[in-house]
Parts: structure tokens; sequence; C-alpha cells
């Protein structure tokens, strides 16, 4: 055992080794690079080039950007419209998944080739029929048009995910909960969602960073109603027609990052669970 563990490394292992820790710094650096601007003036980050060390860390820029710019207002919408949006996608896809999952009818074979063709369309397709419906139902510049935009949107891939997993559970689960008396709804909300949670885990990580990050739709939707913008939106307020506020920009940027890499390394471990649970089904 002792001789194992003082064995030295091989050469190829110390190549794998070095090569991926390269590899690993060209990956993180951007975003220590985004960390680095934040701290510095406009003129400084073009003139450091590449450098990380600010001279003297301008902490000034993340004041700026919460109070000054209002982004403060714009945290809380996005907190606010990625929240409903999360709940919105869960239910409906999950409800949507369990019938063309479990249940027989005419047109189903359409309605999954329907949904895989829409599937691949691109989002600037869609964003003036969306508009018009939202604006025709009077929600538009409104929190709650934002969220049934992104929420119709991001429903797709995940009732199809639903789908695919209801499909494989064994149909004795139903037949044991409808021999106690359990109708439909209750067979759904007390037997079958609890054991979909594989799968509900993944649609809330994936729906949570789609809905944070989001830019076209919630810019559309609150051209003029600036108080309501997202943080993605919030970014142009640095952009004059003249100058752009690039370190502003940066910390801004951070301040945005930062609830999705918490909830990254909180969540990842369930992240990958719940991939592994779904293919185990």
């Amino acid at each position: 055992m002792t001789a194992r563990l003082l064995r030295r490394p091989s050469a190829r292992q110390v190549v794998t080794v070095v090569v991926l820790a390269v590899l690993g710094g060209l990956w993180v650096y951007p975003f220590l690079w985004l960390v680095s601007a934040s701290l510095k003036s406009s003129p400084e980050i073009f003139g450091s080039g590449l450098g990380l060390l600010p001279k003297e860390p301008v902490w000034e820029n993340y004041t700026r950007a919460w109070t000054e710019v209002g982004f403060g207002s714009y945290f809380l919408n996005t907190l606010l419209i990625t929240a409903g949006t999360v709940l919105l996608v869960v239910v409906r896809s999950a409800l949507a998944g369990y019938v063309l999952g479990r249940y027989d009818f005419i047109g189903k074979k359409f309605l999954i080739g329907l949904f895989l063709v829409t599937f691949f369309l691109p989002e600037g397709y869609t964003i003036i029929p969306i508009t018009q419906l939202t604006d025709q139902l009077r929600l538009l510049n409104t929190h709650a048009g934002v969220i049934l935009g992104l929420g119709a949107g991001g429903q797709i891939a995940s009732t199809l995910l639903y789908a695919g997993y209801f499909r494989r559970l064994p149909k004795e689960l139903e037949e044991t909960a409808r021999l106690d008396g359990a109708g439909p709804i209750t067979v759904f909300f007390r037997v079958m969602l609890p054991l979909a949670w594989p799968i509900t885990a993944t649609v809330v990580i994936l729906t949570y960073l789609f809905a944070w990050n989001v830019y076209l739709l919630p810019l559309v939707f609150t051209l003029s109603e600036p108080d309501l913008r997202t943080l993605a939106v919030g970014m142009t307020v640095f952009m004059g027609e003249r100058s752009t506020d690039w370190a502003g920009m940066a910390a801004a940027a951070v301040i945005s990052l930062i609830p999705v890499i918490a909830v990254f390394v909180a969540l990842q471990r369930k992240f990958v669970d719940s991939i592994a649970g779904a293919v185990k089904q």
C-alpha cells in the first residue's frame, strides 16, 4: 500500500494534469478578467491589457451599478420573473407531459411532432405573435406578461422530458392508487409527480438558468416601462450614444452572475443526481 502511494506518476499522467490545468485556466480566465475589470476604472481596463490585478480596487463601480443605475430594482424584477417562470413551466409541463406519457388519444403523434418542430424555431421568429397576443391580453409591460411569454417558450422541452419519464413508470402504480379510490388528479399529484423528482429537479435548474439570462423577450416586453427591466436588459443602460461605462457594466455583469453561480454551486450535485436518476429509470 505504501509503495503504491509513493509511486511516481507516469509521464502520461503528468501530461494529462498539465493539459487539463491549462484548459481549466483558459476556461476560468474570462470570468476572472470580468471580476478584475469590475474593480478597475474604464481607462485602466483598456490600459492594463490582459492583466488581472487592478492598481487600486474601485468598489464604487458596484455602488454605482446597484444604486445609481437601478440594478437593485432590476435584480428584484429578475428574481420575480424567474420564480414565476419556473413555477409555471414545472406545473404546465408536468401536467402536459403526464397526459402525453400515460394516455393514448387521437392526434397524439401529430402533437408530439408539432412540439418537436416548434422546438427548433428561433426565438426571433415567434417574438412578434407572442407580443401581439400579450398586447391583446393587456399584459404587455407587466411582470405577468413576461412570465407568460417565457413560460410558454420554455415549456416544450420540459414537456417532452416529463412525457418520456412518465411513459417508463409502471402502470401498476396508477392501478393501485385507483383501487384505493384516488381520482386522476390525486394520482398525479400524490403518486406520479413525487416519483418524477429527477426530471423536476432538472427542469427547475434549466428553466432558472434560461429565465435569469434571457434577453430578447424581456427587452421587447419592457420597452416603454424601464422600471420593469431585468438584469440582462439593464446592461444596456451603461451604453451611451458616444461612450460606454465599461467598468460599471463589468460590475453589473458580476452582480447578475452571482445568483447563477450560487445556484450552480448549491445544486450541482442534485443536478447530476437528477440526470443519473432519470437515466436509470
